[in-house]
């Protein structure tokens, strides 16, 4: 950790408005509220496959992702992982157990290089206190992650894996990956087994249908990427033939 705060200048360059995505914590607020934000805690770096969270520990300090991608992960009742969600720059982690004392909902893992802000609860909820557009921008925030999850689940009844998958794999393309036209590449690190639970399927049937996606040249898979080949395609699969 770096010890203490710093302003943006001390942080290598500044921080632009453009540099934050619109849906994320940072990218919904001003800018005398988000350079506020980025002075808190400490700025922490991280190496890939780092565990930044464990679900269940009892800690309640949040992480400002400030680059990089992270994966929420969480286990179900037989013992399995599950991908729950990604984070990307701009977002902010672990602010439940933050508001409520409670321990951590999920495991959060870097894919990739991170960089942080570790900012201490009670800074959190100080600034949270004396800064109102900062508290309605993490209420604003949680509320998109409830929904997402809401419409998620709604938007996989009566669907079968294979549509399942190439609506997982187009949100991921739309959000995560590298766009270049009707191309995305995903370069962070996603396994069959987290592929099948975000899919909602069995581990064979994404298989299986990870084979029909290549054989229609949609996708190709690549050691820790994936690449869409035709997100337009994929888009019809995953719901004009739903």
């Amino acid at each position: 950790m770096d010890g203490g705060r710093r302003s943006r200048a001390e942080s290598g360059r500044p921080y632009k408005e453009r540099d934050w995505p619109g849906a994320s914590l940072l990218g919904r607020l001003g800018p005398a509220d988000r350079d506020h934000l980025l002075t808190l805690g400490a700025r922490v770096p991280y190496p890939a496959d780092h565990v930044l969270m464990w679900e269940a520990e009892q800690t309640d300090h949040v992480l400002i992702l400030l680059s990089g991608l992270v994966k929420v992960t969480g286990h179900a009742d037989d013992d399995r992982e599950a991908l729950l969600a990604v984070r990307m720059r701009g977002d902010l982690l672990g602010e439940l157990a933050a508001l409520d004392g409670q321990p951590r909902s999920a495991t959060v893992t870097t894919c990739g290089p991170v960089v942080t802000r570790t900012v201490p609860r009670a800074e959190f909820l100080a600034c949270l206190r004396d800064r109102p557009r900062v508290a309605h921008a993490v209420n604003q925030s949680v509320v998109a992650k409830l929904r997402a999850a809401n419409t998620h689940r709604v938007n996989f009844i009566g669907c079968d894996a294979a549509t399942r998958l190439a609506r997982v794999l187009h949100h991921l393309a739309m959000t995560y990956a590298e766009r270049d036209g009707d191309s995305a590449v995903i370069r962070w690190p996603i396994t069959q087994p987290e592929l099948a639970t975000l899919a909602g399927a069995s581990e064979p049937s994404v298989q299986k249908a990870l084979r029909r996606l290549r054989g229609k040249g949609v996708v190709t898979t690549g050691y820790r990427s994936i690449r869409v080949d035709g997100l337009e395609q994929l888009r019809s699969i995953g719901y004009s033939e739903a």
